[in-house]
């Protein structure tokens, strides 16, 4: 099993990851279905929280217990949390800019590479966090390191390997212009954006949570990984990418607020020993976590393996059609196209 789910606390990591889940689903329909719902959940909530995050650093510069105690700056401390809540809003606020087409800035063909950009710069995030355990795992055949947040991951070339499948995530973005609003105004589309590149993100990015966060994966690497996807698989046609915004950016800020309901409940899940060969972490850590690098190794080559073939497809279907796949959309002939371009009209 990926995942240490059994015993008196099965039922309730279940429940967790339902109402995670659910949560996810129902609040991305809050956000994407009114102007101000996006405006409160994207604008108004994080200029809240970010009153309260410097509050509590300024509070524990001047010694203040209640803030050297505070969840927050104990268990969500790193940079790759607030960069990620960080980045993940301002591409809400950015999709919502061309959605409603506010201002000049909405109404910009340049702007249109706006999701691009900001997509990437969520990607590279992830790609430096890799990056930094290999190295500080000191070895690449594998080494522990205790993050700044008390767990110890177990870092070695299967970061690297997952890492680079990263890259290559970002250049299987195509029709990098092709971004419309959907004529009720609920939605930014990507039509171009189809299950190829879906695949290839969910695999890529499950794998990033596993090797690197593997005190939540199971909720921010499966629900919160599986949420857009539903949305845009049934109802949501040609919007997974702001549905994955949405959904990204209201998890990030769940998370740095109540960090415990991962880390210290009875809905606490850790990854587990797959297969033979497990590894414990070194005594110190806040939670028990175990590494096995044959399965880390083995998910790593396959998420790179998912995103070279996306990407090689990618290549071979610009050359069919004589375009540049980042210019021009490549996916015209599709079904999950069509049905997007349709919501347009």
């Amino acid at each position: 099993m990926f995942f240490q789910i059994y015993g008196e606390t099965a039922g309730w990591q279940l429940l967790g990851w339902l109402l995670v889940f659910t949560g996810l689903v129902l609040m991305n329909e809050v956000a994407r279905r009114t102007k101000w719902g996006g405006i409160a959940c994207f604008l108004i909530l994080p200029a809240v929280l970010t009153v309260y995050f410097i509050a509590i650093y300024i509070g524990a510069a001047a010694g203040a217990e209640w803030a050297l105690q505070n969840d927050t700056y104990v268990h969500m401390n790193s940079w790759f949390h607030y960069a990620k809540l960080y980045a993940a809003t301002a591409g809400c606020i950015g999709f919502m800019v061309l959605k409603y087409n506010w201002g000049k800035l909405g109404k910009a063909h340049w702007f249109k590479a706006f999701p691009f950009v900001i997509v990437a710069i969520n990607i590279l995030i992830a790609v430096a966090s890799d990056f930094e355990s290999a190295i500080r795992a000191g070895s690449l055949a594998g080494g522990w390191w205790l993050s700044s947040e008390g767990v110890w991951l177990y870092g070695g070339w299967w970061n690297v390997l997952n890492g680079l499948a990263g890259l290559f995530n970002i250049v299987c973005m195509t029709g990098w212009w092709g971004i419309y609003s959907s004529k009720n105004k609920q939605d930014m589309l990507w039509p171009d954006m189809i299950w190829v590149y879906i695949l290839a993100y969910d695999v890529w990015n499950f794998q990033y949570t596993y090797l690197n966060l593997p005190t939540h994966t199971w909720y921010c690497g499966l629900a919160l990984l599986l949420a857009p996807t539903f949305a845009a698989a049934l109802w949501n046609k040609g919007g997974w990418i702001q549905n994955r915004a949405n959904t990204l950016a209201l998890w990030c800020m769940f998370a740095q607020v109540f960090p415990l309901f991962q880390d210290a409940s009875r809905f606490t899940t850790v990854t587990s020993v797959y297969g033979e060969g497990g590894i414990a972490a070194a005594m110190g850590s806040t939670m028990p976590v175990t590494a096995n690098p044959t399965a880390q190794g083995l998910i790593s080559v396959i998420a790179f393996a998912v995103n070279v073939f996306s990407f090689a497809y990618i290549l071979k279907q610009a050359k069919v059609q004589k375009k540049n796949p980042w210019k021009e959309e490549i996916f015209v002939d599709t079904k999950d196209y069509q049905e997007a371009m349709a919501r347009t009209r």
